[in-house]
């Protein structure tokens, strides 16, 4: 059903609801008849049992911790703001949000898209670790080097410091001496003492070089019965996780492989992550499978020990419906927020802003229960406009059902040469919109930088849609005068993963001027379906 206006009478409230009633009804008796397939959004399939992907969306570089009876988790966002997102569990299947560690990052012009960009960079592979009450986050930029989060919870306040050194890929550790460590590199793996400021304490120290083939890299740090561990891994598309051990911090160490999933499928190349014990003493890994256009998802596998090493899987392989973890008790099945009313104060915390908003031209207050969008600097495309505000998209369990968002947009407010609407964003990127030019007013699709279609506006509330499928790698545009019949617009766009972006495909609500600032459009709801 689609959302109505949110001055829809209560008669019509109530209709709707009657409606909705009988159709879950008619579900409910037809459904066995009629062989229907459930469409299945999230992992936990109720019957004590889950699928993977863990997450059917773009978490990369996942690094977990269990800190009392819950769990932990922090991916990467790159230069998407509010970003460093730490999600939450207490069975380590059913994941929320708990908060986005790092709201704008303030230490470079590229991130206000101030004549540069941050594509491909910011953020990456963070460490998360909790230590005397605190929470630590340990990443790097390539471009500005290493900072560190802390926190006396997960879901924040956090505070952020640039430190004197950056590591690439770091894995902080807390030894039992008190001493401090971080692993990383890449091809080389080297461990580095550190202050209680967590600056270098001492020299960097070669401790393994890849043997398997280049690229060692992802490092975390793990003390258990007496070894260290570096769990690491060989990146790519045919990832292969590792474990290195050694009696000593600084080794020597010997390899081995943790797990080599070389069978197509969704734990096709599982790599880097974080082991983890439950509290009745069971281990499990969470890695990641480079899945497509969507990006990077993560994965759950079990961890059986093997004389003194860990393994994943079964048999050499990923496991794809396999038992959930024993944590003690039973949780109930979560699924993460994807639509949005705007009727809040603030953002929810699936969305995040392509490099720093500016503060000053977006609002959810003045126009209560929408998202308003001031057109800001004259720019000349959607890879260099400020405010665009991002979500990951969600794929379906059943590979064959697409992945769709609609917008509702009221455009009258816009300025010649102003561009607003709803976007699929990566390298290429596409985008459905309504542009004003001498005082009139087109829909036009644009794909990769280039006017494929335009058609003149017949009205000043228009609903806007992109169906997207991770498996066909595609994309389509519409859209509707009144939500129900949608009408295509264009051609479709061939979706990529870019290392050039290196994040995955996204959806974008954006507005940008091309020639004065100002106008605005107000979006009054998204939904991903």
């Amino acid at each position: 059903m689609p959302i109505t206006d949110k001055n829809s009478s209560a008669s019509a409230l109530f209709a709707m609801k009657r409606v909705a009633i009988l159709s879950i009804l008619c579900l409910l008796i037809l459904a066995p008849m009629c062989g229907l397939r459930t469409r299945k959004f999230h992992s936990d399939n109720g019957d004590g049992t889950y699928t993977n992907p863990l997450i059917p969306a773009d978490f990369p570089d996942p690094d977990v911790i269990r800190v009392g009876d819950a769990y932990y988790m922090v991916s990467t966002t790159m230069f998407v703001f509010p970003g460093v997102t730490i999600l939450r569990s207490f069975d380590l299947v059913n994941w929320e949000y708990c908060s986005n560690a790092v709201p704008r990052f303030d230490f470079s012009p590229c991130y206000d898209l101030d004549g540069c960009n941050r594509y491909g960079h910011g953020q990456w592979a963070t460490s998360i670790r909790y230590h005397n009450s605190t929470f630590y986050l340990l990443f790097i930029t390539l471009d500005e080097g290493g900072f560190l989060c802390s926190a006396a919870n997960a879901e924040g306040p956090w505070e952020i410091r640039q430190l004197p050194k950056g590591f690439y890929d770091p894995g902080l550790f807390f030894d039992d001496d008190g001493k401090i460590y971080v692993a990383h590199g890449y091809g080389d793996i080297s461990i580095t003492p550190l202050d209680e400021h967590f600056a270098p304490a001492g020299p960097d120290s070669l401790v393994y070089t890849g043997t398997i083939r280049h690229g060692l890299e992802g490092t975390h740090v793990y003390k258990i019965d007496g070894y260290y561990y570096l769990y690491c891994t060989y990146g790519g598309r045919d990832g292969i996780q590792v474990a290195l051990r050694s009696r000593n911090i600084y080794g020597p160490y010997e390899e081995k492989i943790v797990i080599r999933d070389t069978v197509p499928g969704v734990t096709f190349g599982i790599h880097q992550g974080a082991l983890i014990q439950t509290q009745t003493g069971e281990w499990w890994t969470i890695l990641f499978v480079d899945s497509g256009p969507f990006g990077r998802f993560p994965s759950l596998q079990p961890i059986s020990w093997v004389d003194g090493w860990p393994v994943a899987g079964v048999d050499g392989r990923g496991v794809i419906t396999y038992k959930k973890p024993d944590v003690g008790k039973v949780h109930p099945v979560r699924q993460f927020p994807a639509s949005d009313t705007f009727d809040d104060d603030v953002l929810g915390m699936q969305w995040g802003w392509n490099h720093n908003p500016n503060p000053g031209k977006w609002s959810l207050t003045q126009h209560p229960g929408h998202l308003r969008l001031i057109a800001g600097k004259v720019v000349e495309n959607l890879r260099e406009a400020p405010n665009m505000l991002t979500q990951r998209p969600f794929a379906h369990y059943d590979q064959a059902v697409p992945t769709m968002g609609t917008v509702k947009m009221e455009v009258e407010a816009m300025k010649d040469g102003d561009i607003a609407g709803l976007a699929v964003f990566q390298d290429p990127y596409a985008y459905i919109a309504v542009k004003r030019e001498k005082g009139g007013m087109n829909l036009i699709m644009v794909n990769n930088g280039e006017l494929v279609a335009s058609v003149p506006l017949r009205s000043t509330i228009i609903y806007l849609r992109s169906i997207l499928s991770n498996s066909t790698e595609k994309a389509n545009f519409a859209y509707s005068y009144d939500n129900r019949v949608f009408q295509r617009l264009g051609n479709e766009l061939k979706m990529r993963f870019s290392l050039k972006v290196f994040t995955g495909n996204k959806f974008g609500l954006f507005n940008y001027a091309t020639q004065e600032s100002g106008g605005y459009v107000d979006f009054d709801w998204f939904t991903m379906n």
